[in-house]
């Protein structure tokens, strides 16, 4: 087979899984559809979520998010992570991308989908406190720790990692979307970002539902043998990016040597794989 038909099935293999079996009609609808957008289509946010980086700052975000147990008993009581795993992925990536690239009345739709399914997600942690996923402190820290982890990731494996001001413009952005889900007061700037994180610190603790999540995220994913090695070097690379902190509580290994030097060349190695097959897809014909 030549390396060009290689590099066509991989990069089709790849985006099925992340976007889903109609990903292929759902990206004609959100990038062909002519009209206004919420951001500027060469902006920070657009840079960011375009990139390959994103798969390892997707599995970050997942590890850190984990930690806050009233977020973490939502997501184990009712989404169907532990059967519909990539199911879950392509509806998180395409939320990404219509609020992203999408036009405004798409965006304005997915974000109100999104907001009816927290109103219905409630419940009751194991000392009788009640959660709801419409809480705004919840919501707050879902999108810190997406916010962190893209970023972070796109710094240490983005193909054109942002300058300061790009790096707040990007919180800036990521702001507007999380106001219009609920979020009160986010982050505004990259030091913003860190301070808000460092806030919810006394709240984040390792819990049974985090640590099987963890254990099905990092050892037994639903994947076919031959992807288990790629994405054990995705997986590697997140971990790398996860504060030092977070190690004992998830039970995540703590190498420091490997995670300086030869995890980050496979990373790099890893999404540079992925920007190189995903540069096959099609243009969108729509509009």
């Amino acid at each position: 087979m030549r390396i060009a038909d290689v590099r066509a099935q991989l990069g089709a293999e790849l985006f099925t899984r992340v976007a889903g079996p109609d990903g292929a009609r759902h990206r004609e609808r959100i990038h062909g559809r002519p009209g206004p957008r919420w951001f500027d289509q060469r902006s920070p946010i657009a840079q960011v979520h375009a990139d390959a980086s994103m798969f390892v700052g997707g599995i970050r975000a997942l590890l850190l998010q984990s930690l806050h147990p009233a977020a973490m008993r939502a997501v184990s009581e009712h989404s169907g992570y532990r059967g519909d795993m990539w199911g879950r992925l392509a509806r998180t990536s395409r939320f990404l991308a219509v609020t992203t690239y999408g036009h405004v009345e798409d965006a304005e739709k997915a974000v109100a989908t999104v907001r009816r399914i927290h109103e219905r997600v409630t419940g009751t942690m194991p000392d009788g406190t009640p959660y709801a996923a419409s809480d705004p402190h919840l919501l707050a820290w879902v999108h810190l720790a997406e916010v962190d982890s893209f970023l972070r990731a796109h710094q240490a494996y983005g193909a054109r990692p942002l300058d300061q001001a790009g790096r707040d413009e990007y919180v800036a952005q990521t702001a507007e979307v999380a106001r219009r889900l609920g979020v009160m007061d986010p982050p505004m700037t990259e030091t913003e970002l860190a301070d808000q994180l460092a806030a919810f610190r006394p709240e984040l603790r390792g819990t049974p539902e985090a640590r099987e999540a963890v254990s099905l995220l990092l050892l037994n994913p639903p994947l076919p043998l031959a992807a288990r090695l790629p994405y054990g070097v995705l997986t590697a690379a997140a971990v790398g990016l996860m504060p030092r902190w977070t190690r004992r509580p998830l039970r995540l290994p703590w190498l420091p040597v490997t995670e300086r030097t030869v995890v980050p060349v496979l990373g790099k190695v890893a999404t540079g794989t992925i920007r190189w097959a995903l540069a096959t897809l099609p243009p969108p014909t729509s509009g």
